[in-house]
């Protein structure tokens, strides 16, 4: 989603518990941070359509993997950070994520972001580093919406990240899931960016 907006602006602590039987019954979506609840807002045509590529894209790639393409309607819980978020694309091939009907996830390989100027800072920020906490994390990708350009982070067995930058004309390469696409095909059909 686009942007977070504090639901009280007077913080006070709800328990994660609390927070996920809120959200069954909410209207809207909400990002949990540490006791804090944030109210999302939707999402531009351009960033709806980028996600829709790349999730169909990925969603075909992995047709015939025991692997899970999911969209911005699965939270990904992490437990080190105390945090639930809403990424545009998650992608999972463990076990414990396919096999239970929770809904959130908790072993995500590969997590994908699309960028807005509310968000940027964020998702580059803070909630890299609390999906930095995922144990199974190989990378996080960041979409900028206004132009051709995507900035994927990728985890070494090492454990460091590296950063890797793709340009229009580029070939995008996601090595947590062997996948290999021109960029162009990721912004298919977003107005101006053709």
């Amino acid at each position: 989603m686009n942007k977070m907006i504090i639901v009280n602006d007077k913080p006070f602590y709800i328990s994660p518990e609390d927070y996920l039987e809120a959200e069954k019954v909410s209207p809207i979506k909400h990002e949990y941070r540490r006791g804090q609840v944030y109210a999302m807002v939707e999402a531009k045509k351009p960033h709806i359509v980028i996600a829709s590529n790349l999730a169909r894209l990925l969603g075909n790639h992995l047709d015939n993997t025991p692997c899970l393409v999911l969209t911005s309607d699965i939270k990904v819980r992490l437990e080190e950070a105390n945090c639930y978020y809403y990424p545009d694309i998650a992608v999972t091939c463990d076990e414990r994520d396919i096999n239970n009907t929770d809904e959130f996830i908790r072993y995500p390989v590969l997590l994908v972001e699309v960028l807005s100027k509310s968000t940027e800072k964020f998702d580059r920020g803070e909630k890299f580093t609390d999906y930095q906490t995922s144990p199974l994390l190989h990378e996080y990708i960041l979409i900028d919406q206004t132009q051709m350009k995507i900035d994927c982070f990728r985890r070494s067995e090492s454990r460091n990240w590296s950063s890797h930058l793709y340009q229009a004309g580029e070939q995008v390469y996601l090595a947590s899931v062997d996948f290999r696409d021109d960029i162009a095909a990721i912004y298919r059909k977003v107005p101006g960016l053709q």
